[in-house]
């Protein structure tokens, strides 16, 4: 590796967190290694704009074949299939580096790219036969084809297992009959492999018939397979989405991925393995807002002063930044531990597609109001972000159902362990749902005491990590005890324990990835000490006080809030009367 790249990869690449060292982005043994180095220079050094022009592929609603070809050169669509399969051969986090520099320039393009490698065909890198993967991979990760990942249906969004569509074996075993709609689909019109899940009807042990959810892998050549027109969106109108329609496709019975009325588990293993591009992507974003508001307030002046003088702007930017500084560690403390071979993730990928997806939300709308008007102007870009961003919060795993899911693992693990966790409450411990997570974060056994691996000057903050810890295993100890199994039923409990594991995940991922600087003595480590400090301060105190409003004590509230949402719901609108009528 020449001195120029290494210097990129190190001062670009690589926020490690304790728990090791993120191998280089681009090593010997990888497709992209000579081919990455190009690629970051197209988006960093603003040749990206020779051949990319973002506001035009909005107005057209596409991304142009030539950017599309430009990337499959460089190996782009298939940065973690193996070199065998035509694929680059990157790890989880030099992927999760390719979707941050993607994101930081155009969202549209980061999904068609996460659609297709990250979802579109995830599948078959999974749970695919030999066969599957050697018909299928070298085509997808080459570029020559594109994938799509077809779930979503009219009647279900967020509850997968309700679909409709429906696969049926011919009488003679070869094939399956596939009928149905999906909608909503990315790349849907222009995929030529579709990963498919669908009802079949699968024999039970007492000879019974019941409907589960397969998948299955699709070719458009197959026949009976359709796309609608592109539907107008919001944001991220680049990338190509549609409604797909199968009727009467034929599909032989070796492209069923995975096992036979086992789909629901390979749909939620291929979200949850691909879930951290997400992150990734919105931290991109991120810095590219930050950019933007530190070269608008260190040259605007009002009242005599350039805006950067103002408390207000800096307590801002403060925020902003301590945020992105935040998601950044999440987004590689998640990938590396994927790297590590650890498959117990989908709590860590779930917490980092909320935190990173609001984050990064919070960061644009800040970005915009520090622009002041000229932030609501196109030609800023700030506008765009914001439009395209707003999808995150959605697709993937709404973050309203991601939030129930993460405060639920929380009481499942409390209500297996629960004699443990009280032990771990009197003796100063922490909470199960975060043992593993902190021995992760740590790089081996450091037991209860987060303290003993910080540095020194972020044992405060470990203070208040060990705290809010302890709390949040109280907390759902005592929910668990007032309402049993009715604790599922609790939303109001449930989306304050989730925002404080969120709060608290984020705290370790921040303070390791700040002591891994520190022990590195990195040149950024002083300044990095100042963030991590800031982040925990506010963090503990937002994870604290969710946690205290789900311990109880605000029940008039809860039946306050139920009671005019259904009045509200029964009486088809607003029942009040305009003040003015009064």
């Amino acid at each position: 590796m020449d001195a120029k790249w290494r210097v990129m990869v190190e001062k670009e690449a690589c926020p490690s967190p304790v728990i090791g060292q993120l191998v280089e982005l681009a090593n010997h043994g990888s497709r992209l290694h000579y081919r990455f180095q190009p690629f970051c220079e197209i988006f960093v050094f603003k040749a990206y704009t020779r051949i990319f022009h973002i506001i035009q592929n909005d107005e057209r609603m596409e991304i142009p074949k030539e950017v599309l070809a430009q990337f499959a050169e460089l190996g782009a669509f298939g940065a973690l299939v193996p070199p065998e399969y035509e694929g680059a051969g990157m790890n989880n986090s030099q992927m999760a580096r390719l979707a941050e520099i993607v994101g930081a320039h155009d969202l549209g393009l980061g999904v068609v790219m996460g659609a297709h490698q990250s979802i579109g065909y995830k599948g078959i890198l999974l749970f695919g036969t030999e066969e599957q993967k050697a018909k299928y991979l070298p085509d997808l990760a080459s570029g020559r084809k594109f994938a799509a990942f077809c779930l979503t249906e009219p009647s279900s969004g967020s509850d997968a297992n309700s679909i409709r569509s429906r696969a049926v074996k011919t009488p003679d075993g070869k094939h399956y009959i596939l009928d149905g709609s999906k909608i909503w689909i990315s790349n849907g019109g222009f995929a030529e492999i579709f990963t498919v899940f669908a009802q079949t009807p699968i024999k039970m042990p007492d000879g019974s018939t019941k409907d589960k959810v397969s998948a299955f892998i699709v070719e458009r050549s197959f026949g009976g397979v359709t796309s609608g027109p592109q539907e107008k969106k919001m944001g991220i109108k680049g990338s190509n989405t549609t409604a797909v329609h199968f009727e009467n496709v034929k599909i032989p019975v070796e492209n069923l991925l995975g096992v036979e009325g086992e789909g629901f588990k390979v749909a939620m293993n291929i979200l949850n393995n691909g879930r951290f591009g997400i992150p990734a992507a919105c931290t991109g974003a991120m810095k590219l807002c930050i950019q933007k508001t530190v070269d608008h307030i260190t040259q605007r002046v009002q009242f005599g002063q350039t805006l950067q003088e103002f408390f207000n702007v800096q307590e801002k930017l403060t925020n902003m930044i301590a945020r992105h500084y935040a998601t950044e560690s999440i987004v590689y403390l998640l990938s590396s531990n994927m790297d590590r071979g650890i498959q117990d993730y989908q709590l860590e990928a779930a917490i980092g597609k909320v935190a990173a997806s609001e984050n990064a939300w919070w960061v644009c709308d800040e970005a915009i109001q520090l622009h002041g008007g000229m932030g609501f102007m196109t030609e800023t870009g700030l506008e765009r972000v914001m439009r395209d961003l707003r999808i995150f919060r959605i697709f993937e795993g709404a973050n309203d159902v991601m939030r129930l899911f993460v405060a639920l693992t929380g009481a499942q693990h409390a209500g297996k362990h629960l004699q443990q966790v009280a032990k771990e409450i009197k003796s100063g411990g922490i909470g199960t749902l975060f043992g593993q997570v902190v021995k992760r974060a740590t790089g081996g056994s450091t037991g209860a005491n987060f303290e003993a691996v910080v540095d020194p000057a972020l044992i405060e903050s470990a203070k208040q990590l060990d705290t809010c810890i302890k709390e949040f295993g109280k907390t759902v100890e005592n929910l668990l005890i007032k309402y049993k199994k009715g604790v599922i039923d609790r939303q109001y409990e449930l989306i304050r324990v989730a925002d404080a594991a969120i709060d608290i995940y984020s705290m370790i991922a921040t303070l390791s990835r700040c002591t891994n600087s520190c022990k590195k003595n990195a040149s950024s480590a002083a300044h990095e000490r100042e963030i991590a400090t800031y982040f925990c301060n506010i963090a503990s105190r937002r994870a604290l006080n969710n946690l205290k409003e789900a311990g109880g004590g605000y029940e008039k509230d809860i039946k306050l809030i139920a009671s005019i949402a259904t009045a509200v719901c029964k009486n088809g609108g607003m029942p009040q009367q305009h003040p003015v009528d009064v």
